[in-house]
């Protein structure tokens, strides 16, 4: 049974380019392995991440985010069983969201930021899903 998972997450240090690298690099380097699939947006301190896999895999691969000591405040926003993948050629996609045109944030958010802790999970995904859609995502196959 495949599941997707969608959180949000602050990361704990100020540091976060190397943050950010160092989990996509653990990302592409493990995800293969346990047939997860996704992608991470991130801006700042804040990530959004969808999970794609089988159920075990994907709980287990989000409670060690919970537990990771770089991530503090992770939400889980979505969480639900798929028929199909939508990342299936990512690793583990990313989007730079401070690249991102402010008016698609906008559209699914009261500001032109990035703040998944003031929206429902369903807007976040819509957001998600436009990116996907408008070639934004880059990372393709880690």
């Amino acid at each position: 049974m495949l599941v997707q998972c969608l959180y949000a997450s602050r990361l704990v240090s100020t540091q976060a380019e190397g943050q950010i690298d160092s989990i996509l690099e653990q990302s592409r380097r493990n995800n293969p392995r346990m047939g997860v699939t996704g992608i991470l947006c991130f801006t700042n301190d804040v990530f959004i991440q969808v999970l794609e896999g089988g159920r075990d895999e994907v709980s287990e691969l989000y409670n060690r985010i919970v537990g990771d000591e770089r991530h503090r405040d992770v939400r889980l926003l979505v969480y639900e069983e798929i028929s199909e993948r939508r990342f299936s050629n990512w690793t583990m996609g990313q989007v730079d969201i401070s690249k991102v045109n402010p008016g698609l944030l906008l559209k699914y958010s009261k500001k032109a930021t990035l703040d998944p802790f003031s929206c429902s999970g369903r807007a976040t995904m819509s957001l998600i899903h436009e990116l996907l859609d408008s070639a934004a995502i880059v990372g393709r196959n880690g």
